[in-house]
């Protein structure tokens, strides 16, 4: 078990078997998930379920107002529980429904993704998007409690398994270095041995960056937006429906290391490094085809990381290291853009 500090609540990370995940599931409580994860678990998940669209389309004001209804139509109490069972699309929002349902009400994320396993199910930060961009609207509102089960992962499609192998190796650039090297050394493919040790990894080293910055007041919770102000830009461009979150995030990752690198803020040959760990996994590291420069640059300047000054990138000067790197030109960037 992982104990996680807040200033709201502290909540366990608990490592459980998929019969245990709803074990304690009431009357009084609803669970969401989506309509891909309702067929897989047909048998666990309540009738009484409220299953949204799958995909980022759901993270929409208009499904959020639907399931805050569905929440009052049901009866929902301040003292029932929401589960959100799914990836990090249902915890999102689901998470943002029982924030602001009369007020807040308990929240237990199950993720069974491996990308919500490893990073959007702790930390508190749920939300929806807008058409201007992707999570502009949210709250912190950390978990009551999480519960886990790597188990999940054998029903993921193996898409989705290197979507979420991106944020793992986001770890492993900003923070863990023999993390990071592991990976190059032997890529983690599914039903890996490693699967739930490298979880673990990787949320003590969320946790770490939360505890110390929950409310992203210091700079430092920002590191773990490493590749995400182009990959959350190429998600909008694209209008949710090109390339997945994880993947959006991998070229991110190797396009933003490589325009910090020539603005001498990277150490040499750092992008070539995650490139190759990258695509080992199957992850793409190119700029997709048809994204104009001058929508790209306007997404990003809406980057919640951006200052009326500039830009901002989670800059990764050596690899297990990272920085904020704020007020960065536009225009500079756009040029280097143009030349990739």
């Amino acid at each position: 078990m992982i104990k996680v500090k807040s200033s709201t609540r502290d909540y366990d990370i608990r490592f459980v078997e998929p019969k245990h995940l709803l074990e304690d599931f009431a009357v009084q409580d609803i669970v969401v998930t989506d309509e891909n994860l309702a067929k897989h678990y047909k048998s666990t998940i309540p009738d009484q379920a409220i299953v949204v669209p799958a995909g980022e389309a759901s993270k929409s004001f208009d499904i959020y107002r639907e399931l805050i209804s569905q929440f009052a139509k049901l009866g929902l109490k301040r003292k029932g529980r929401v589960f959100a069972f799914g990836g990090g699309v249902v915890g999102d929002l689901a998470g943002f429904a029982a924030a602001s349902y009369m007020r807040g009400v308990e929240l237990i994320q199950i993720p069974t993704s491996l990308l919500a396993m490893v990073d959007s199910s702790v930390g508190g930060k749920v939300g929806i998007d807008l058409p201007e961009g992707k999570n502009l609207v949210g709250a912190f509102w950390p978990p009551h409690e999480v519960r886990i089960s790597a188990e999940c992962l054998k029903t993921l499609p193996e898409e989705e398994y290197r979507n979420g192998m991106a944020e793992v190796i986001k770890y492993g650039a900003i923070m863990d270095q023999n993390l990071f090297e592991a990976l190059a050394e032997t890529p983690m493919l599914p039903g890996d041995e490693r699967e739930e040790l490298i979880i673990r990894q990787c949320i003590e080293h969320k946790k770490f960056v939360v505890e110390e910055d929950e409310f992203e007041t210091t700079g430092l919770r920002a590191i773990l937006n490493f590749g995400h102000t182009i990959g959350h830009a190429i998600e909008k461009v694209q209008d949710y429906k090109g390339l997945k979150h994880g993947e959006a995030v991998a070229v991110g990752m190797v396009v933003e290391s490589g325009i910090t690198e020539k603005l001498l803020h990277t150490e040499p040959g750092t992008s070539e490094r995650i490139k190759a760990v990258l695509r080992s996994h199957g992850l793409p590291t190119a700029m997709p085809e048809g994204i104009e420069i001058d929508e790209l640059m306007q997404a990003m300047t809406l980057d919640k990381k951006a200052t009326q000054e500039g830009l901002a990138f989670s800059v990764v000067p050596a690899l297990g290291t990272c920085k904020l790197l704020t007020n960065i030109n536009p225009a500079e960037v756009r040029g280097l853009l143009e030349h990739q």
